[in-house]
């Protein structure tokens, strides 16, 4: 592991209870940003990255930072960084995390589904999910699986017949609004709390006539609560937290909460350092189980799993340059949101025992564990993938 395991007090018996339910269950994060995160790429890849870029595109810093994405990425898939992704993967214990789909416009979806698919055909261990049971199925022999989603729907406009292609193609999860307005409804943060629009709900519709399932983590409350009242199936706030245990306009009140789980949906509490604590430099696991502890006690431990979104594959150069130059042209306020900063105890992707270990040191029960940690999100998925 990267670093060492979080100090909770646990017992022996405790530890390798906790290793026998972790690496024994399915394990679901509805936000996996890996299975690389920015300390697992180390100073070797940090200065070739740097100077690479800076070779490529020395007058512009926004194209340095998109360059070095495309070339982390290349080099997962098949180059220097694919060994790196596999440990990654497979010391995380996870079963399944989300493959993401960018739709922020036409051009966008069909390049971000190709170079996906080829993410998939080169992983020979890594399974595209189309159900329930291949999520079954890679526990069961030691593969991993990919949940096709998408965090944005502009480049759907309001074309259903593309929406119904990318299911075919295999997206399964889909999140109505990203930070601000679209054509389906209001984002989080918006002043106006709109909600849906009249297409909003007849996009709402299709996804639940096609077997899609409702993501509103990025979407305002009134967004939310329409989702709620007219969506027929679960829906879900793939990664986010409870307000009321600290403030951020990312982050859930009770209201949207007890909605989303009187849907028979689930919350995916976020490990962004930002949103679920006062000090990023000083965020810890136990805040983050502070926001799961509350949802379980507001809404039952049947509706919250695991949506971490942090760390992602970029390197501290340039998680400081996306702080400063694209997080406020995708909604955030100036200053908000993420950089260099981690939860401590989930600083890495094979960190994610200690979320494990966390909930037994607070006294979960076993199967309390194993709808946590990714039950709750299997029980939505047999509902909607049909």
């Amino acid at each position: 592991m990267i670093e060492e395991l979080y100090n909770f007090g646990l017992t022996k018996e405790q530890e390798r209870r906790a290793n026998e339910l972790h690496f024994g269950n399915i394990v679901i994060d509805m936000l996996f940003q890996g299975p690389i995160g920015t300390y697992s790429l180390g100073e070797e890849i940090e200065r070739e990255t740097e100077q690479l870029a800076l070779e490529t595109y020395p007058d512009s810093m926004v194209q340095r930072v998109q360059f070095a994405q495309k070339q982390i990425k290349r080099w997962y898939v098949e180059g220097k960084l694919q060994d790196l992704y596999k440990e990654c993967w497979y010391e995380s214990g996870l079963t399944a995390g989300n493959r993401q789909l960018s739709v922020a416009n036409k051009n966008t979806l069909y390049s971000s589904a190709i170079d996906l698919q080829e993410e998939f055909d080169k992983k020979p261990w890594l399974i595209k999910v189309r159900s329930a049971e291949n999520i079954e199925y890679a526990h069961q022999h030691n593969l991993k699986a990919g949940i096709v989603t998408c965090q944005e729907t502009d480049g759907f406009e309001k074309d259903l017949n593309l929406l119904e292609q990318m299911y075919h193609f295999g997206l399964r999860v889909v999140q109505l609004t990203y930070n601000n307005h679209n054509q389906i409804g209001a984002g989080c943060m918006e002043e106006n709390n709109a909600g849906l629009s009249t297409f909003g709900k007849t996009f709402v519709a299709k996804l639940n006539e096609l077997g899609i399932v409702v993501d509103t983590g990025h979407c305002g409350k009134q967004t939310t609560l329409d989702a709620c009242k007219y969506s027929t199936k679960p829906v879900i706030a793939s990664h986010t937290g409870a307000e009321n245990v600290y403030f951020h306009s990312r982050s859930k009140s009770d209201e949207e909460i007890l909605a989303i789980a009187n849907t028979g949906g689930v919350v995916g509490i976020f490990a962004m350092p930002w949103f679920i604590a006062e000090d990023p430099e000083d965020t810890t696991i136990e805040h983050f189980l502070d926001h799961i502890d509350y949802v379980v006690k507001l809404a039952g431990v049947d509706h919250v799993g695991i949506g971490t979104d942090w760390p992602m594959p970029q390197t501290k150069w340039m998680a400081v340059a996306f702080k400063q130059l694209f997080a406020p042209s995708i909604g955030f306020k100036p200053g908000d949101g993420p950089s260099t900063e981690y939860v401590k105890g989930l600083k890495d992707y094979r960190s994610f025992l200690n979320i494990t270990r966390g909930l037994l040191a607070r006294g979960y029960q076993d199967e309390e564990i194993i709808k946590i940690i990714g039950g709750n999100w299997m029980r939505v998925f047999k509902e909607v993938w049909k």
